[in-house]
């Protein structure tokens, strides 16, 4: 029974959770040896854990969430499933912010171990949106209008954009989106965390 377990190889699990355990030290900056010092876990035992050869027990983890500053909770539900590889149309959770003319579909939902996602935008003729701060600082946008006509404001300045059209930039304060009509727009906005 253990050989073919072993012959099936790593738990799926384990191995996101290794990888996630190596981006967190590699985000610090820290060697094995540098978080076998903080943590008290050994460096072969970190190793080991990071290319998914062994399971991490309880305690291992509990060591490592202390020196990452995060809950174990947080920890696996970073890496409890995989992110959906193909997601249909009719599975992409839409919202919809009547009052303003603006529908938001969550084309790629985000996922904690991943940075970027992509939405579909669309703003009704004459609809305005102002938000006053991004949710994160730094934010990297890439608004491409497929239809209509936008105008963005970030930092001050105005674009305006036609069908085809892209915009890059990085949102730090204050944006607006407006629709000036005659048509809706819709766009593709993909957003990446920097």
């Amino acid at each position: 029974m253990k050989q073919h377990a072993l012959e099936a190889g790593p738990d799926p699990v384990d191995v996101r959770l290794g990888t996630r355990l190596a981006e967190l030290r590699t985000e610090h900056g820290w060697s094995l040896g540098e978080l076998a010092e903080r943590s008290g876990v050994s460096r072969s035992t970190l190793s080991r854990a990071e290319r998914a050869e062994i399971s991490p027990t309880a305690a291992v983890l509990n060591r490592l969430c202390h020196v990452y500053g995060r809950t174990m909770s947080q920890l696996l539900s970073e890496v409890e499933a995989e992110p959906a590889l193909l997601l249909r149309a009719a599975e992409q959770p839409v919202w919809e912010d009547r009052a303003s003319g603006f529908v938001r579909r969550s084309v790629s939902p985000p996922h904690p171990g991943l940075r970027g996602e992509l939405v579909e935008g669309r703003l009704t003729a004459g609809a305005d949106l102002a938000y006053d701060r991004p949710p994160v600082p730094g934010l990297e946008q890439h608004i491409w209008l497929l239809e209509g006509t936008l105008e963005v404001t970030a930092q001050d300045v105005a674009h305006r954009l036609d069908a085809g059209d892209c915009l890059r930039l990085r949102v730090w304060g204050p944006t607006r989106f407006r629709c000036p009509g005659p048509r809706d727009a819709r766009y593709a906005l993909a957003v990446v965390l920097p």
